[in-house]
């Protein structure tokens, strides 16, 4: 583990999370909590984070919140949990509650219109198999590919992706493993705000991600929680530490579970 904002102190916020009248920890999936997968479907979570965070939410005393770019449907099956947390997919467009209530943000027609061209000009390129749709998202992989492979598909795909992003007024965005057209309405620093304005009073809050789609959410947690970057290898970030997986993964989470 290593703190990159000298500002933090690490033993204070451990101290903070015994003692403060509200808890919340805010979680991004892929990458943080599972490592990735080149098939999606099997991407499940490092051993013994399930078993942690079952035991933080029985508690009742953290609130416990998924923040992914995956579709909320497609992460249920792969969490696995003995109860579900809330959930904000497709980068904070949808809001799957502990109850079982859902809404998922307004979007712009003629941005979907835009995200029906992509996918409809990809598929005629024979790149469908590469593709996700998710709600206001249209997400292509090359995890897993050899490195000719992913230069090739970049070189059909972003020219063509960047025309439509800017003729539909969508966000295109590159993540770990492939590229993403986003319709701009949400993305998870306002999942990140909108919690976080929910708790009145003393907090002690947390992010955990991995990626740059999880840099909003470093920055909006300023100054009311702490970012922490989940990753083997360094990059530039916003958050305040840095930590590797599965270890110091695990034991992190572990300060989050109900003391005797």
């Amino acid at each position: 583990m290593k703190i990159l904002n000298p500002n933090i102190d690490l033993h204070l916020f451990y101290k903070r999370i015994r003692e403060a009248a509200h808890r919340v920890l805010l979680l991004d999936y892929d990458g943080t909590l599972a490592p990735f997968n080149a098939e999606p479907g099997k991407a499940f979570p490092y051993p013994g984070v399930r078993e942690i965070l079952d035991k933080i939410i029985l508690s009742s005393a953290v609130r416990v919140v998924i923040i992914t770019g995956r579709w909320t449907q497609d992460l249920l099956p792969l969490l696995k949990l003995k109860s579900t947390p809330e959930i904000w997919g497709s980068h904070g467009l949808e809001r799957l509650k502990p109850d079982g209530s859902y809404e998922i943000a307004p979007m712009d027609e003629a941005a979907l219109n835009g995200l029906v061209v992509a996918d409809e000009w990809t598929e005629s390129m024979g790149l469908a198999q590469h593709c996700e749709k998710k709600p206001g998202c249209l997400a292509l992989h090359w995890r897993g590919l050899d490195a000719q492979k992913v230069e090739e598909i970049r070189r059909v795909i972003q020219p063509k992706w960047e025309l439509i992003a800017e003729g539909w007024k969508l966000s295109l965005n590159e993540f770990d493993g492939g590229l993403e057209l986003r319709v701009p309405v949400r993305d998870k620093g306002y999942a990140v705000k909108t919690i976080l304005a929910e708790v009145n009073g003393d907090i002690a809050a947390a992010y955990l991600g991995d990626d740059t789609t999880d840099e909003d959410a470093f920055r909006s947690i300023k100054g009311k929680g702490i970012g922490v970057l989940v990753r083997e290898d360094m990059h530039e970030t916003a958050a305040d530490i840095w930590l590797k997986p599965p270890g110091e993964l695990l034991a992190f989470l572990s300060r989050w579970l109900p003391r005797a």
